[in-house]
């Protein structure tokens, strides 16, 4: 017989308490879960695991939530969502920039994490099984390459690290050249994603991307702003 793979949720949160309602609510919903009180916990754990997504809060004492995602950013393509007691929207915001897949402000239902994480990861998985019917698995624009069996960018052989999200939504728009895109019609593309009516966050994965893709972030050439109507990815930039 085969055994079903569980999915695995790396928790990182000082709260004891809610480490111990989390770890028994999402393993009584089929995840495997590990436990960190801390980022130096974190670090000594993913030495030998090797989990599907990372649930971190954002106020903790010593390194914060914020410090501990940018590192896992910079060497990993893990998603992340982060918990915090605050919920003032440029905490969010801040929350997505440095890398973030999604945000829950506290107190929250735990059905509601649960929701989040299965939306995540199905993203995740949707981009997987939309590489494996590509018949080009390397997309290029400019002097980019997007590599989309290996979910890597690349620049003059130098890989340029993406966030789940932001490759998410790089290969929705390489996919869809010189032709706008509104915000409702990314939000639709990215499949599994709980729609919010003031919800920013694809001008802020936007935002994310450019700093990563432009040689001048305020006037971008390949993700072009089409006011009052959404995006445009213009595959030659500049060039006309």
């Amino acid at each position: 017989m085969n055994e079903t793979v569980k999915e695995h949720v790396l928790i990182v949160d000082d709260d004891d308490g809610l480490r111990s309602l989390l770890e028994q609510y999402l393993t009584g919903n089929g995840f495997a879960v590990s436990l960190a009180a801390n980022g130096a916990v974190m670090d000594e754990l993913l030495q030998s695991i090797q989990p599907d997504l990372v649930i971190l809060d954002l106020m903790m004492p010593g390194e914060d939530g914020l410090s501990i995602a940018r590192r896992l950013r910079a060497s990993t393509h893990l998603p992340i969502i982060m918990l915090s007691a605050r919920g003032e929207d440029i905490d969010r915001i801040v929350g997505l920039e440095v890398g973030a897949d999604d945000y829950l402000a506290k107190p929250f239902n735990p059905r509601e994490l649960l929701a989040r994480i299965r939306a995540v990861l199905r993203r995740k998985q949707d981009t997987a099984a939309s590489e494996q019917v590509t018949a080009d698995n390397v997309m290029r624009f400019g002097e980019f390459e997007l590599d989309l069996d290996a979910q890597r960018l690349i620049k003059a052989g130098v890989e340029i690290n993406l966030t789940s999200a932001e490759f998410s939504i790089l290969q929705i728009f390489t996919s869809h050249p010189n032709r706008v895109l509104s915000r409702d019609q990314l939000m639709d593309m990215l499949k599994g994603y709980d729609r919010d009516p003031f919800d920013r966050s694809i001008d802020v994965r936007v935002t994310r991307l450019r700093r990563k893709i432009e040689a001048n972030p305020a006037e971008p050439e390949y993700i072009r702003t089409v006011w009052g109507q959404g995006y445009l990815f213009a595959p030659k930039g500049s060039a006309k």
